[in-house]
């Protein structure tokens, strides 16, 4: 009977732990930087990232500056991905109904340039 509990304790450990982490930022998603002018044509268009953030156990009104701090990661890193190194017209999605009674992911989208240094 005790192992059966234990095992159901670390199973349930592992997925809050899984579903509470934030998004890190990457070593490359570090030289990714945002602007708030369009590039100039020095700079090559490469496409769209998004970058996402689950607020599922902090919720809408947890730690939301966290949150957005996690999908501005996970944009920089995605961004570095593409081989791009600047974001231009990064914006969030606002919130809806749905958000007022159900946590809902943090989301980020923006425009990634690849620019000389």
């Amino acid at each position: 009977m005790r192992i059966k509990v234990s095992a159901g304790i670390a199973v349930a450990a592992l997925l809050l732990a899984g579903c509470s982490t934030s998004n890190e930022l990457s070593t490359n998603g570090q030289s990714v930087r945002f602007v708030e002018e369009k590039p100039g044509t020095e700079c090559q268009l490469i496409g769209t990232a998004t970058g996402e953030q689950s607020n599922w156990l902090s919720g809408q009104h947890g730690d939301e500056g966290g949150s957005m701090r996690g999908a501005a990661n996970a944009l920089r890193n995605n961004a570095a991905a593409m081989g791009g190194n600047v974001l231009y017209g990064v914006s969030s999605p606002t919130q809806n109904l749905l958000s007022s009674f159900a946590p809902t992911a943090s989301k980020m989208t923006g425009q990634v340039y690849k620019c000389p240094n």
